[in-house]
């Protein structure tokens, strides 16, 4: 059972933030946002993974970037008016995240520990609290503020400047999430020596998982033409230096190759966030 300690700061947070209206989002789709390169609810990069899952439509190799390439691309909608947006950090900090609370928060959202929705929070938990690689800087955000204060402290007290993929006709009915795309332009790229990419876990409030390589990223902006006439100014990251990732990685099963040989290329979903600096 929480305290009663516990319950009153959660009733007070919760009831602040209306995540009762987040929980009503999260229990429609509890997986939500689970087709990022490797972070989210489905592991990726374990074999935990279904190789037929059209979510892994997102890996590319870095010899693609051409005009003209064809090939199929995963795009997920999320509706804009429906998706939860990051805390303040003074109601991020008042809600315990961390593995050991989460029985307690499952608990007080009434969500049994076998459902959907607490598996999702359990393995969001769990990524956001592995260590990093000896290679990487990573950290969990759930505020704006600790979100930028953490790209900061990778990037530099520098201005920042943000890259997302904008799907245009988001919600049009003809927008599959799975089609072919055909690059109408040469791939344009951002020229950065740093990025810190943020990719949305699956949780009942906005939580971002964000990571960083120093100087063995590319960024690309890439206009992208569907088959069903969506069009897609999406960004991509190819990530140069594999060499300290897991040979199960689920890129390599998809793309072939091996850590340290072979660059991944992936791209964003629309709701994921770069930041780089602004000069």
């Amino acid at each position: 059972m929480a305290s009663s300690s516990f319950c009153i700061l959660l009733f007070h947070a919760l009831l602040l933030i209306q995540i009762c209206n987040c929980r009503e989002i999260f229990d429609k789709n509890p997986n939500r946002n689970d087709h990022n390169e490797e972070n989210h609810i489905k592991v990726y990069g374990t074999k935990e993974v279904d190789d037929l899952d059209p979510a892994l439509k997102v890996f590319f190799n870095v010899n693609d970037l051409y005009t003209g390439k064809k090939m199929p691309i995963y795009f997920a909608i999320n509706d804009p008016s429906t998706t939860p947006r990051l805390l303040a950090r003074e109601q991020a900090d008042s809600i315990p995240f961390s593995s050991s609370n989460l029985p307690h928060l499952l608990e007080f959202l009434s969500l049994a520990d076998d459902s959907p929705q607490a598996k999702a929070m359990e393995l969001t938990l769990k990524q956001c609290e592995l260590e990093p690689r000896a290679d990487e800087m990573r950290f969990c955000a759930t505020s704006l503020e600790s979100m930028l204060d953490s790209t900061r402290g990778i990037l530099g007290m520098v201005k920042l400047k943000t890259l997302t993929t904008k799907i245009h006709d988001l919600l049009d009915s003809n927008h599959t999430l799975l089609q072919e795309y055909t690059f109408l332009k040469e791939p344009l790229e951002v020229h950065v020596h740093d990025m810190v990419a943020c990719h949305t876990m699956a949780y009942p409030y906005a939580v971002y998982y964000c990571h960083g390589q120093k100087g063995s990223n590319r960024a690309f902006e890439i206009s992208l033409g569907g088959e069903n006439g969506n069009r897609v100014d999406a960004i991509a990251v190819c990530h140069m230096n594999t060499s300290m990732w897991d040979p199960d990685h689920v890129a390599f099963r998809v793309l072939g190759g091996q850590p340290g040989t072979s660059p991944v290329c992936h791209f964003l979903p629309a709701d994921n966030i770069v930041w780089i600096p602004s000069s």
